[in-house]
């Protein structure tokens, strides 16, 4: 099933500056999917586009069958909920918990503290973090902060996940580690769409590929052919 589809899409910013052009694919269901190019390629405007954290300028991003142009008022929230999204930065809450981080967007949603408990018990265990749910999130290493990230993703149960960067600033040990963990995400049915400059460990990943250049789609690889690499 098609989940996420942009159809024609270009965006360009005052002052003339088009950060993406005519950009056309599609994401299924279950699928990962890594955005690749160098920087200013376009990369973090379709990450937004998909969040509805910006509008494009023309064509139009389509998600579970709704064209998100016509998402407006209350209904971009709702559209969120269905979202995870994964910062390279982790953006933790420092001085709070590991499991009040994971919360949060539970929080935010409405959920009942029943069901609250359970999602954040469920993530946190499911990423051998259950024993530093107490701890707080600055007495963690750089890869259980990211860690604690992709638990606060899972917890929301979304139908995609959204990464930018998700393994900037980590060896290459971690970052496969944390690389496996959200292929793991795929086999429950969420999306992975994944923003990364990191071409060897895209490589190693073998998996889909959109190559982005200038805002246009240059490539779209399959994982078979980077098998044949």
């Amino acid at each position: 099933m098609t989940l996420l589809r942009f159809d024609g899409v270009g965006k360009t910013y005052p002052g003339g500056h088009r950060a993406l052009d005519d950009l056309s694919f599609s994401v299924q269901a279950g699928e990962i999917v890594f955005v690749t190019g160098h920087s200013g390629a376009g990369k973090i405007t379709f990450l937004k586009l998909s969040h509805l954290s910006e509008r494009p300028s023309r064509g139009a991003v389509w998600f579970d069958g709704k064209n998100l142009n016509q998402i407006r008022g209350n209904r971009v929230a709702l559209h969120r909920r269905r979202l995870g999204v994964l910062h390279h930065d982790h953006s933790l809450m420092l001085d709070r918990s590991v499991q009040d981080n994971v919360a949060l967007p539970l929080l935010i949603g409405g959920l009942a503290p029943v069901e609250i408990r359970q999602r954040v018990h469920h993530a946190l265990d499911s990423l051998g973090l259950a024993s530093r749910s107490s701890d707080l999130a600055n007495g963690l290493s750089t890869g259980e902060q990211q860690r604690v990230g992709i638990a606060r993703a899972m917890a929301t149960q979304p139908a995609l996940l959204l990464a930018d960067e998700p393994t900037g600033n980590l060896d290459p040990g971690l970052a496969s580690e944390i690389m496996q963990m959200l292929v793991g995400l795929c086999a429950q049915g969420t999306a992975v769409v994944i923003a990364s400059h990191d071409l060897a460990l895209v490589k190693r990943m073998r998996k889909r590929v959109l190559v982005i250049d200038q805002g246009r789609l240059m490539d779209d690889i399959s994982p078979e052919d980077l098998a044949d690499e």
